[in-house]
């Protein structure tokens, strides 16, 4: 026993002599999971069964993502390896807004998924609702800017149908815009996900329409490089003294947002750029800003009046929305400059 301990401590000298990591203390600097907060009422809760969170973890684990739910309630199955949230019952919008800040500071989530607003359909201000959720997705960007934000429409309602189309009709070109202004905000259009069929009491889903929520979640959260980890976003591209990373910042059901940001990366300034990249076979380029598109395959994307001059290492981003099928996603950009 006494050689067998010598032995190990003369393993561990000569690691450290060699500048060479024991396992033990490479398996220390493996990156920490993601921490993800799921967020919102008893929709998120799921009762027994877990309800998205079920099949979403799986999803990722299926992936070989390492995150972790977290939040100040665990609910679902004893077999469920995460059960971790923020789902409250009958909370409203304003209830979350509430108490939101004590969650953020204290789980710290790289990733929010956010279902909120069914309790407010049917409260006394259902007109209200959207103000109010802007203003919560405002305080969460505000307090964990670094965080991606994912605000799903919410799901029907049977008794409450139109209320409900008119909430997410509002709430979607808002989050649209706060992406557009450069808040991590993805919105993510749940409402065709589940069918009335799906709702049992015309509310809460049932197991196949949670499981229609998590391929939702686990689609839009794909669609963020580094949401989930394990990704990084695509390697600046480029022909010229300029480069083009794309990114998508938000997606909905038959679409999506997209952006890409243009680096001088030579020593002298630009006096204009051309960028260009592919879209998905059936996808086509709707409203940009910040730049003048023209081409289908490729799509071919030129400065405006105002942003065309860049100095050396100046930066400059341009947007755009796309429809269409297919998955949300943008392949490498190309930069030139004439």
């Amino acid at each position: 026993m006494k050689l067998a301990k010598l032995a190990a401590v003369v393993v561990l000298t000569a690691c450290a002599t060699l500048g060479v990591v024991p396992v033990a203390a490479a398996a220390a600097t493996v990156a920490a999971p993601v921490p993800i907060m799921p967020l919102g009422d008893s929709i998120t809760q799921g009762g027994s069964i877990g309800g998205y969170r079920l099949d979403l973890g799986a999803k990722l684990r299926a992936d070989g993502r390492s995150t972790d739910f977290v939040g100040s309630l665990a609910d679902g199955p004893s077999s469920m390896p995460d059960r971790n949230h923020e789902g409250h019952p009958g909370w409203t919008i304003a209830q979350i807004d509430a108490n939101v800040t004590g969650w953020l500071n204290t789980f710290r989530p790289r990733t929010i998924l956010l279902h909120i607003g069914t309790n407010d359909m049917y409260g006394s201000d259902p007109a209200g609702a959207p103000r109010r959720l802007s203003a919560l997705v405002d305080k969460i960007t505000n307090q964990v800017p670094g965080a991606d934000v994912f605000v799903a429409t919410i799901i029907p309602i049977r008794f409450a149908d139109q209320t409900v189309r008119t909430f997410n009709a509002a709430i979607a070109p808002d989050m649209r815009a706060k992406a557009a202004a450069g808040k991590r905000v993805h919105l993510v259009d749940m409402y065709p996900a589940v069918a009335i069929a799906d709702l049992p009491d015309g509310i809460h889903p049932n197991a196949a329409g949670y499981s229609k929520m998590a391929t939702a979640w686990y689609n839009a959260l794909k669609a963020v490089p580094g949401s989930i980890g394990g990704e990084d976003p695509p390697p600046p591209t480029g022909d010229g003294p300029c480069t083009a990373t794309p990114k998508v910042v938000g997606s909905w059901n038959g679409g999506f947002q997209g952006e890409v940001t243009v680096v001088n990366t030579g020593t002298a300034a630009l006096n204009g750029w051309t960028v260009q990249f592919t879209l998905a076979s059936g996808q086509t380029l709707g409203q940009i800003w910040s730049g003048t598109a023209s081409g289908t395959s490729p799509v071919t994307v030129k400065n405006v009046a105002y942003n065309g001059a860049l100095g050396p290492g100046a930066t400059t981003t341009f947007g755009f929305l796309v429809s269409g099928p297919g998955a949300a996603s943008l392949d490498a950009a190309t930069c030139t400059s004439p």
